[in-house]
């Protein structure tokens, strides 16, 4: 199925196999009903994933299913970049990555550069089945705004790179689950999605790939190499396909 959404001001076409519909992503949204019917209050999911691996994409697909297929019920859908600390903080901060400091802003993207204090606070408060708002990152103003969006929905689906990372605080955030799911893929693949981004976004490639090999790949591997297992454990296949993993 051939589907187009625009995410951050670029358009994204995405191609979803019947196959990985009916037995992956159906299959996901009737357990997310279910478990909604058994515990009679809001199911909050997440879905971790490596930078460049489909994440904001796949999650608008499953929205659209959630609301045009027969049996399911709607889910809200959220992510976790809204929750980047202010560009102010992030000059005035710094990072140490391989006993070098770099401005925090250099390393944007990383787990260090997300106001984790808050996310958690705003994670337990959707949890609990509260209406509240939930910040968007504005790619304009390099900034998050503020309560964007109004989550109230009794299915909420959260994405991230860091949501199962096995650090401390960061690990914590899996408790507020009632189901987790890990997308992983090849990092060289990875590389190769992320550049495409950049020019997409009007980077030259040279540009595009210094970019991605100093920045996105180091949290490629963060999330890759650091991440707990979820209750459903899926890959990205390089033709961007999507299969279960034991």
């Amino acid at each position: 199925m051939e589907y187009t959404v625009n995410i951050n001001g670029i358009d994204v076409y995405a191609v979803y196999s019947e196959e990985n519909i009916n037995e992956i992503f159906i299959p996901l949204l009737r357990r997310l009903k279910h478990l909604y019917e058994e515990k009679h209050r809001r199911v909050l999911a997440f879905l971790a994933a490596p930078p460049g691996a489909g994440k904001s994409t796949l999650l608008s697909f499953l929205q659209y299913l959630s609301v045009n297929t027969d049996g399911l019920m709607p889910i809200t859908t959220v992510g976790m970049d809204g929750f980047h600390h202010y560009q102010e903080y992030l000059l005035t901060h710094k990072i140490m990555r391989n006993g070098v400091e770099y401005s925090m802003v250099e390393e944007k993207g990383a787990p260090e550069t997300f106001d984790l204090e808050l996310l958690t606070d705003r994670i337990r408060k959707v949890a609990s089945g509260e209406e509240c708002g939930w910040p968007e990152y504005n790619r304009m103003t390099h900034n998050p705004r503020e309560d964007a969006i109004a989550v109230a929905g009794d299915i909420v689906m959260l994405e991230g790179n860091y949501l199962l990372l096995d650090r401390p605080g960061w690990k914590n955030l899996k408790e507020y689950a009632d189901l987790t799911i890990s997308v992983t893929a090849d990092s060289d693949m990875l590389r190769g999605r992320l550049i495409d981004r950049k020019i997409n976004s009007g980077n030259t490639p040279e540009a595009a790939a210094r970019f991605v090999d100093f920045s996105d790949m180091a949290n490629v591997q963060t999330c890759l190499e650091e991440s707990v297992d979820a209750d459903i454990n899926l890959e990205l296949c390089r033709d961007g396909s999507y299969k279960g993993k034991s």
